[in-house]
């Protein structure tokens, strides 16, 4: 756990549900978690058989606590720990052309920028074509019914959380 209280990680009980949304095994790929926290999206996603995930969080507790948990998994290789915003991780794979068979996006729920940043990924092309994106977010935030360029594939209420599953189309 990240100490403090500026961290809000993911329920057990919500990230099964949230994974087995998506498909309860990945047969390789490349995954990208912003707003990593304690990591635990992204090592679920490599444990369930995702290549490689990177780790996108720009609070220092969090990166401490982050690469910790990456040490338990015994496979540090596959993970790559990124100090720095969203906004500027977004700018530099954009640069850089990387592209993602998942991105998952666990936002703190009252400064919400997903709209914009999934505008961000469809114009770089940081998904690939049937990628999909997994975003947790509290049900305050209202999300339209159609999002230009990707097809809504799940919307699903746990308590005060909301998950949606896109996918690129």
């Amino acid at each position: 756990m990240v100490p403090g209280t500026t961290t809000r990680p993911t329920a057990d009980k919500v990230k099964e549900s949230m994974f087995n949304m998506l498909g309860p095994y990945f047969d390789g790929g490349q995954a990208v978690d912003f707003y990593a926290g304690t990591g635990g999206l992204g090592i679920e996603a490599v444990s369930r058989g995702m290549d490689h995930a990177v780790l996108v969080d720009s609070a220092f507790a969090a990166i401490k606590t982050i690469k910790a948990n990456v040490e338990l998994t015994k496979a540090a290789e596959r993970f790559t720990v990124k100090k720095m915003s969203v906004q500027r991780a977004l700018d530099e794979f954009i640069a850089e052309k990387k592209q993602f068979d998942l991105i998952m996006m666990d936002p703190p729920y009252a400064k919400q920028q997903a709209l914009k940043q999934l505008e961000q990924i469809r114009a770089g092309h940081l998904l690939v074509p049937g990628g999909r994106i997994m975003i947790e977010t509290g049900l305050e935030v209202a999300y339209p019914e159609t999002i230009p360029g990707y097809t809504l594939l799940r919307k699903q209420t746990y308590g005060v959380a909301e998950v949606i599953i896109l996918e690129a189309e």
